[in-house]
């Protein structure tokens, strides 16, 4: 996070492991969240919105530990898949070699998949705020709070891939089921609400048509 914008997109251009997809979806959020932020920060002091303004204060506070989070998870993100992106390299040449590796994998592919499912969790989230913030925000820039909860949804679905390329490669079955079944039912219940409040704000602007 302490790279500018410009080194961060061409060290994810890169062949490097790191940083990946799944720093990417974090940030991704993270921006999301902001926008849904300056749209508050907007909200908040004028007369015309007095009556909703402790609730955007209280969506600002939620959106703010948001964004710390997503930011830190851009981080851990990186400091889960380092690993793993080496345990791929290890040699399986003996019995011993193979069990070893297998072994590392495992507990890498179980960190690896846990740090997107926090992910997912902290878009939910974003998009319960946007989705609020869409009937009680500035009209002057409700267009922000629709590119966010569409960056936040990507943040979601592209998580969700992020688990599941991890879940698929791991032996306990108890695990990977929980996990999996975890980030489904979000991306379930979630990416539709992410669609519905876009679509509410693209009415507002357009008049419904």
């Amino acid at each position: 996070m302490n790279r500018t914008c410009k080194n961060f997109t061409s060290e994810l251009a890169s062949k490097s492991p790191v940083p990946g997809g799944g720093g990417a979806c974090a940030y991704v959020g993270a921006l999301g969240t902001a926008l849904l932020n300056m749209v508050g920060n907007l909200t908040v002091g004028k007369k015309k919105y007095k009556d909703v303004e402790e609730e955007v204060k209280e969506i600002l506070k939620a959106g703010e530990h948001l964004i710390e989070r997503l930011e830190n998870l851009v981080e851990e993100d990186e400091k889960v898949f380092y690993p793993l992106s080496k345990a791929y390299g290890l040699s399986k040449n003996t019995e011993e070699e193979k069990l070893y590796k297998e072994k590392i994998m495992e507990e890498a592919l179980k960190k690896a998949s846990l740090v997107p499912l926090e992910v997912a969790k902290c878009a939910k989230d974003a998009i319960k705020l946007h989705e609020r913030l869409s009937k009680i925000g500035t009209r002057i820039a409700i267009s922000d709070v629709g590119v966010g909860v569409l960056f936040c949804k990507s943040c979601l679905e592209g998580a969700k891939l992020n688990v599941l390329i991890n879940t698929t490669m791991i032996k306990d079955l108890e695990f990977k089921t929980k996990l999996e079944k975890e980030i489904n039912e979000i991306v379930l219940e979630y990416a539709p609400r992410a669609d519905r409040t876009y679509k509410y704000v693209e009415g507002l602007i357009t008049g419904g048509k």
